[in-house]
């Protein structure tokens, strides 16, 4: 058995293949490359009867190997994310977007590739505070995005009743949100929110916080997207089919929203693309802010 000891951390764990696959997944090397990769440096370890190796000669071997299978932009990206963690800076990520686009699968794969346990739903929130406001004090909170101007009176401002209704509820959620991310600035740890209630605007970001609007391209895509997701969830495709003039609305107005406040925009046609350009757009991001700190 390999030991892997880190003497920063005074910790001593067995060597991983899969741990260290997801570190060279987190560069946006493809699953299958990043085991093989992983293989051949728990391989060598053993030809050279290595027993007890330091988490920077692992560092070294895999960034190595990485160059071997000519992937020299992978071998950077995997440098900087392994420096950024020993930095131990923390990132919250905001995912937004109309129903139905893909946050949540998004939020489940960037946790996934950098390491973040905590991944939370703005519809989590709301139920939250659902249990504690009464339908009396806020009956929005207690209805669905799209059908929140029902219950909203608005002056007669020209404005879609749908928009008014809609962003009535974003204000009240935003409260809960502000709590979240408050306690994540705070306490410095890492997290990913996702849902239709981030809306850029109602959102303050700090330091290392990174928002983007999730998109689908057309009314087909987001027909799709319901019908596949009602396969593997109690979600029905019909009740959301039966509004998605709805949907499509909040959709264009949030990324109006985003445009406004300059928050990336990013249609999600296929997942691997959609999560390797958030990293992308967070890594450069981060290193124009910790260039000063980190060495390559």
């Amino acid at each position: 058995m390999i030991i892997v000891t880190d003497p920063e951390r005074k910790i001593r764990l067995p060597f991983s293949r899969g741990i260290l696959t997801r570190s060279i997944t987190l560069a946006g090397v493809e699953v299958g490359i990043a085991y093989i990769i992983a293989t051949e440096v728990q391989k060598e370890l053993n030809e050279k009867r290595r027993k007890l190796v330091t988490t920077e000669e692992i560092r070294e071997l895999t960034y190595r190997k990485l160059l071997e299978h000519g992937l020299s932009e992978a071998a950077k990206r995997y440098l900087f994310w392994r420096q950024l963690r020993r930095l131990k800076i923390p990132i919250t990520i905001l995912l937004g977007g109309a129903t139905g686009v893909g946050k949540s699968t998004i939020a489940t794969e960037l946790a996934f590739r950098l390491g973040i346990r905590s991944v939370i739903g703005t519809d989590t929130i709301r139920e939250v505070m659902r249990k504690i406001i009464a339908p009396e004090l806020l009956p929005d909170l207690h209805t669905s995005s799209f059908l929140a101007w029902r219950t909203f009176h608005s002056p007669r401002t020209g404005r879609s009743p749908l928009i008014d209704g809609f962003e009535n509820q974003v204000r009240h959620v935003s409260v809960g949100i502000a709590a979240v991310l408050e306690r994540a600035y705070k306490e410095g740890f890492n997290a990913i929110i996702e849902g239709i209630h981030l809306v850029p605007g109602y959102v303050e970001l700090k330091e290392n916080s990174f928002m983007y609007v999730i998109t689908v391209s057309g009314r087909k895509d987001l027909e799709a997207r319901f019908y596949e997701r009602a396969r593997y969830s109690k979600r029905p495709a019909d009740y959301y089919l039966k509004h998605l003039d709805a949907i499509i609305e909040i959709q264009g107005f949030i990324v109006d929203r985003a445009k406004e406040h300059g928050i990336p925009v990013i249609n999600n046609v296929e997942l691997e693309k959609t999560v390797n350009e958030i990293m992308e757009d967070i890594m450069g991001r981060l290193m124009e802010r910790t260039e000063a700190k980190m060495k390559f």
